[in-house]
């Protein structure tokens, strides 16, 4: 079910491939531009850290993680993104949902989340025609240079 999500799959990660590069495609099919992919990223911090302070133990043990946004360990720079900022905070943000907050939902909150998900998606959509969004150069955003 959680294959719905462009941070939920766990081949990337287990082979060595970067999910970043997933996320960042996920957003040039969308045609997100920065803004937009802000407001993914914001979207999916906001219920993460509203379910992390409804769970008693994720709040006791994973709640300071939420003390500054975003979250994660690409939160405070951009070194070698080349624009593709939101893909790595999501990255960071998407494994923690994986890993931490999916096994804690039954079937129907994933039906909810998914439901609410597609809502939000149309809503960033319909914003995409003035957004200004630019497509992806012929160079890689990823390179280490």
């Amino acid at each position: 079910m959680s294959g719905h999500f462009p941070f939920a799959g766990t081949r990337g990660t287990r082979y060595g491939l970067a999910p970043r590069m997933t996320i960042s495609a996920f957003y040039e099919k969308q045609q997100f531009n920065y803004t937009l992919q802000e407001a993914y990223y914001k979207w999916w911090y906001d219920w993460t850290k509203a379910f992390v302070e409804q769970d008693a133990d994720l709040k006791a043990t994973m709640g300071d993680r939420f003390n500054h946004y975003p979250m994660g360990q690409h939160s405070e720079h951009s070194f070698h993104l080349n624009d593709r900022y939101w893909a790595s905070c999501m990255d960071d943000l998407g494994a923690f949902i994986r890993n931490t907050v999916f096994p804690k939902l039954d079937d129907k909150a994933m039906h909810k989340l998914e439901a609410d998900h597609d809502k939000m998606l149309k809503d960033l959509k319909a914003r995409v025609q003035e957004s200004g969004y630019e497509p992806a150069p012929d160079v890689g955003h990823f390179r280490h240079v």
